[in-house]
């Protein structure tokens, strides 16, 4: 048997090592980028734990049958799943690690931009002291609406936290129920009334063909002037040309991003030389337990693929 990490970000792989080991089962690591690279490298592999490197259906015909994915992370849009399939490849997430991380620095963004931290920090180092030459008003956070698009545990997490700051917190997600919603304190409502009434839009969705550009610069118009965008989930969510657009015009305030239609964020993107953007590397679920979190439930689940068990988050 083999097991197979095509790429990592974690600078050890030691659960994943004593996986392998468990189950007698030879171990590879790699960092793969490309879909020859990754092809190679999971060769014959029954168990395969994959970050970001693509798994296409040329990739996947190269593993052994019945071979299981374990994608490091809830999003899986790096994995053809209908290929998987077809294919008799399973795919797995980690869907339950970072929820706390992920809700922080989404909420660190949103009060850093929504308080303007970052133009009083430029406006100092420019040797300003007066308010009015750093910011062009500021709104209490108790006259703010946040909405979120997407209501699962991350969402709800952010949620708790906006609202002890006296937000008003609206949401839509078709795939909760209103109860569920109204129990975490967010008010359900239509997609076109989230989109209308938020100052500050938390998206919390995958990324799909159906929510590509979820975001657009329809969406964007509709929005209220001065409205704030954060977003942790996707980058393929929101589209970033029609984004520095609208910041560069001035018709929102300010982004928080910390995924990005491609990764690392080429240097040509329009979104570094955009105003009132604040961005992280794919960061917010980071932190020391987060990641020891996300290596140990993956490397288990490999684990119980290798050993021919039931497996605890599949999803093809």
């Amino acid at each position: 048997m083999k097991l197979v990490v095509t790429d990592q970000a974690f600078g050890n792989t030691r659960h994943e090592q004593a996986a392998a080991a468990v189950a007698a089962a030879d171990f590879a690591e790699h960092q793969c980028r490309s879909e020859g690279e990754t092809r190679d490298a999971v060769k014959g592999a029954q168990a395969v734990l994959n970050n970001f490197a693509p798994m296409t259906r040329h990739v996947m015909e190269a593993m052994a049958p019945g071979a299981v994915v374990v994608r490091y992370g809830v999003g899986v849009d790096n994995v053809d799943l209908i290929a998987a399939r077809e294919l008799g490849i399973r795919v797995c997430n980690v869907p339950d690690y970072g929820i706390d991380e992920v809700a922080d620095h989404a909420a660190a963004m949103t009060l850093s931009l929504a308080r303007k931290l970052n133009r009083y920090d430029a406006g100092i180092r420019r040797g300003e002291w007066k308010i009015d030459r750093m910011v062009d008003g500021v709104r209490s956070l108790r006259d703010t609406t946040v909405g979120l698009i997407g209501l699962g545990r991350i969402a709800r997490s952010y949620a708790a936290r906006m609202a002890v700051f006296g937000c008003r917190i609206i949401g839509f997600d078709p795939f909760v129920s209103d109860d569920t919603v109204r129990a975490a304190g967010i008010e359900p409502i239509k997609y076109d009334d989230v989109i209308a009434s938020a100052h500050v839009l938390s998206l919390h969705v995958p990324l799909t063909p159906e929510t590509r550009h979820l975001i657009n610069g329809a969406t964007m118009m509709r929005m209220p002037a001065g409205s704030i965008i954060i977003n942790c989930s996707r980058g393929g969510l929101v589209d970033e040309t029609a984004l520095s657009d609208a910041l560069c015009r001035g018709h929102l305030a300010g982004a928080g991003l910390d995924v990005f239609e491609q990764e690392p964020l080429p240097a040509e993107s329009p979104l570094r030389q955009s105003p009132d953007v604040l961005m992280s590397p794919h960061a917010a679920f980071f932190s020391n337990a987060s990641v020891e979190k996300l290596q140990k439930l993956a490397s288990e689940e490999a684990l119980r693929g290798l050993r021919g068990e039931t497996l605890r988050c599949q999803i093809a």
